[in-house]
């Protein structure tokens, strides 16, 4: 049901609040384990290879993130083949925890819970007003092996249910394996690595009539720099090229997607980093997005 102006500032009003209100909580752990040693969990190859900004898939982290993906997309019209853009602003809370079942062998644990507000324009919602709401939420799993002190490989499958309302959701539960593997460069500098990372995303039941299915292999292939200063750069930090083999989406000519993708960051202490990452299409002939922007606030524990 589309939201008139002042139900539309509310909710992202909430929302914001929610956001601050966990940065508060954020800072005020960070004071505390400021006062106190590393965590016996914090592993010794961590500390080993330099800062872990946790965008290494193969070095999984207990964490608290609040995220904010802003993107604008290519979206239905309000008449038949005609279209028109699409924004998107989502407050996503994740929480991570993992456990060591060896030294090498590693259990990582994630849940994803998105809260969005749109402008697409719906059956219930001809006009295109904004919409907000729960989004589809995701759990994953993924079991890795550190190999030695540059290798490290791991796998797993992430499920993302389709929990959004009417509006906000894919309508489809899907399923996505994921393999990566991650080479340590500290010849760059210390905690410099490449990671290559693979993951395919599937429908596998439907759960509003009507919605498309789903069928897109995506790829990163992650470059993460160490500068000086606690600061790194992190380029393709998302699996955002992507190779369509489902239902053709609005505006889809090909099957390829490739942005040009990079985030800057910073490990403000050692437990809190925040980062900024931009995306804009090169080749959009499955055009996945018009303009990304995510902005990151993790915290480990």
């Amino acid at each position: 049901m589309p939201c008139d102006g002042a139900v539309r500032q509310f909710f992202r009003l909430m929302l914001r609040l929610a956001g601050a209100a966990a940065i508060g909580a954020v800072l005020v752990h960070q004071a505390d384990a400021q006062q106190s040693p590393p965590p016996a969990s914090q592993s010794a190859a961590d500390a080993a290879v330099g800062d872990n900004n946790g965008e290494d898939f193969t070095r999984p982290q207990t964490l608290f993130q609040l995220r904010n993906p802003f993107q604008t997309a290519p979206g239905s019209g309000s008449m038949p083949g005609t279209t028109r853009t699409v924004t998107s602003d989502t407050t996503v809370l994740r929480a991570d925890y993992t456990f060591n079942i060896t030294p090498q062998w590693t259990v990582a644990l994630r849940g994803d819970l998105p809260f969005v507000v749109k402008n697409a324009i719906t059956a219930d919602d001809p006009a295109g007003g904004y919409v907000g709401g729960l989004g589809d939420a995701d759990v994953q799993a993924a079991l890795i092996r550190t190999i030695d002190s540059r290798w490290a490989t791991g796998a797993g499958l992430r499920v993302i249910a389709p929990t959004g309302t009417n509006d906000l959701t894919a309508g489809t539960w899907r399923a996505l394996p994921i393999v990566g593997a991650r080479y340590m460069l500290p010849e760059i500098s210390e905690g410099s690595f490449f990671i290559g990372l693979v993951r395919y995303d599937v429908s596998f039941a439907t759960a509003v009539p009507g919605s498309k299915n789903v069928s897109n292999l995506q790829f990163a292939p992650t470059l993460n720099i160490n500068l000086p200063s606690h600061w790194f750069v992190t380029f393709y930090p998302s699996p955002d090229i992507r190779y369509n083999f489902g239902d053709p989406i609005t505006g889809q000519t090909g099957r390829l997607f490739l942005p040009a993708d990079l985030m800057v960051g910073k490990d403000i202490t050692r437990n809190l980093t925040a980062s900024l990452e931009l995306s804009v299409p090169i080749v959009k002939d499955y055009p996945v997005y018009d303009f990304k922007t995510i902005v990151r606030l993790n915290t480990k524990f």
